[in-house]
């Protein structure tokens, strides 16, 4: 029996040994999962910021809720963030304001203001939130086929770039159709006129 308790208790330290080799294994390999998302979030924000330069009048960017459709148009781009819609709206005005170039006229689904709570959980929440975020923006709701019609019309000759979320709310894609940042509506009515 004297034999058999060292041997036995080396065995003990032996398996604990590999079991804390194998959690910090486990760690790393969690470490490692939890690095390689992190550098993805910023992925989808570089792809965006090097289109950015190159988009302009009658370009669009929407930020899309996460069943919106992946489109086969060539001219639709679709960059998958992984991110709340919220965030990820926020980052997506912040850069385009940023450039100069181009300044956003902004439509949402109509369909939103009509969608229960009860029918869809999350719906009074985004509302309030697309309210508070698009402040002061001119937010105007259009219908979201006459929408979608614009963009399959639109994605034949111009680019679109789609930045879809995680959001799962019904009618709250934010469409961002870009215009000229240096040029307005005022300056162009006046340009026309000299021209007559």
């Amino acid at each position: 029996m004297r034999r058999i308790i060292p041997v036995l208790g080396m065995a003990i330290l032996a398996v604990t040994i590999v079991a804390c080799d194998r959690d910090d294994d486990e760690i790393e390999e969690v470490n490692a999962v939890s690095n390689a998302q992190a550098m993805d979030a910023p992925a989808w924000m570089d792809k965006l910021a090097a289109s950015l330069p190159a988009l302009g009048h009658r370009n669009w960017i929407v930020v899309a809720d996460s069943a919106f459709p992946l489109q086969i148009s060539p001219g639709i781009e679709t960059i998958a963030t992984g991110e709340d819609h919220f965030a990820v709206l926020e980052k997506v005005l912040r850069a385009v304001d940023a450039a100069k170039h181009i300044r956003p006229r902004i439509w949402l689904d109509k369909e939103l203001a009509y969608v229960p709570e009860e029918l869809a959980p999350g719906a009074d929440d985004a509302r309030r939130r697309l309210d508070e975020a698009l402040k002061g923006r001119g937010a105007m709701p259009v219908l979201h086929e006459d929408l979608i019609a614009r963009l399959d019309e639109v994605g034949k000759t111009f680019k679109i770039v789609m930045v879809k979320t995680t959001l799962a709310v019904p009618y709250t894609s934010v469409f961002l159709e870009l215009d000229c940042g240096y040029w307005g509506p005022e300056a162009e009515a006046k340009m026309r006129e000299k021209m007559k």
